[in-house]
């Protein structure tokens, strides 16, 4: 009797090990998808050089942050780290939770340092711009806060890198690796979208000003299939635009932002290819002026206003693509090397019953 108890235990053990192995793909650990990036550790202390040549280390993970300029702190958001964040400018505002977040900025949309030392935070995030001086930076270094001060982001490559780097900097490597992952994913789609299409001639104009080369705006518009025409004629950086480029460009295409999204009502404009075919796009502002995971929507948006059913039809292939690589994990977790799992169960099962009938024979 205590032999048939064994054999009994024996063969739901058997069953109870490989039978959780055929859901592996579905309700167990799945392995990382094609790409993704793996698991991603912070580590501390950490040193790195900032946009004014010092070395900034940290020595523990922050527990508290404060952000001067709303592209680090929509990056933190988006690498989910937001809970660090105690303070922020006004110009972040549009992030969920925000209003929770002590304001830094003043009336004439300027840094309180006052405020910011009085939060006592472990590290103090801001991006190279005219919004935040070196001045400020070293203002509050004085106070004894760590500041970080992030290089201007020109390209959409630079962006990814920065989301990295904060990640690094607040404790959330493993949140910036996945948004990375999602951001090349995102980007690959454009990629095969518009290989082979002709690329529309673009201008970009927000309260008179348009992005040339060297911004991070221009290369949004080449990655999405466009021809920045501020670039073509000569405009670097972020410049007034005369009348006689808009003419000579004669733009297919205007993008406009949510802040300014009206077209200029001049000659000038009123008489390009875009506004006489009523082809002009507004960007939400948020996406497109602010160099961080979020220019991707960006990029997207206007892949597929310029291409529309080249990019339907790359969105069509990714989401196949991702189906079939399901299908075949699910596939694999249900087989064991030179045979499947149900015929491991059954045959364990087979050999309890034989060895029972033998046991009762004897």
């Amino acid at each position: 009797m205590r032999r048939i108890r064994m054999l009994l235990v024996v063969s739901f053990v058997v069953v109870g090990t490989l039978a959780p192995m055929t859901g592996l793909g579905a309700a167990g650990i799945a392995a990382p998808s094609a790409g993704s990036s793996t698991a991603a550790e912070c580590s501390y202390p950490i040193t790195e050089t900032d946009a004014t040549g010092t070395d900034v280390t940290l020595e523990d993970e922050p527990e508290t942050v404060v952000t001067l300029t709303p592209s680090p702190a929509q990056t933190i958001w988006d690498i989910g780290a937001d809970e660090k964040v105690i303070g922020l400018t006004k110009h972040a505002e549009n992030l969920e939770g925000a209003e929770e977040r002590t304001s830094v900025s003043t009336e004439a949309e300027t840094i309180q340092p006052e405020v910011v030392v009085d939060l006592e935070p472990d590290l103090v995030l801001a991006t190279d711009t005219s919004y935040v001086s070196e001045e400020t930076i070293e203002t509050l270094r004085e106070a004894g806060l760590t500041v970080y001060y992030i290089p201007e982001a020109t390209s959409l490559e630079e962006v990814r890198d920065r989301t990295q780097l904060i990640g690094s900097l607040v404790g959330a490597c493993d949140g910036a690796a996945e948004t990375v992952d999602w951001m090349d994913e995102e980007l690959a789609v454009v990629d095969a979208a518009i290989d082979g299409e002709d690329q529309p001639d673009v201008l970009y104009t927000f309260f008179g000003y348009t992005a040339g080369s060297g911004t991070f705006v221009h290369d949004v518009i080449e990655a999405a299939g466009g021809t920045n025409v501020a670039a073509e004629a000569g405009v670097e950086g972020y410049h007034e635009l005369n009348d006689e480029v808009v003419i000579d460009s004669d733009p297919d295409w205007i993008i406009t932002n949510t802040n300014s999204p009206e077209v200029p009502e001049t000659p000038a404009y009123q008489s390009t290819t875009a506004v006489q075919n009523d082809q002009t796009v507004t960007i939400n502002i948020n996406e497109l002026n602010r160099p961080g995971p979020r220019t991707v929507d960006a990029v997207t948006e206007l892949a597929d206003t310029f291409h529309p059913d080249a990019y339907a039809a790359a969105v069509d292939d990714a989401e196949t693509s991702a189906e079939t690589d399901e299908s075949d994990d699910e596939s694999d977790g249900d087989e064991l090397p030179g045979f499947g799992v149900g015929a491991v169960v059954i045959a364990a099962l087979l050999f309890v019953m034989a060895t029972l009938q033998r046991t009762s024979r004897s």
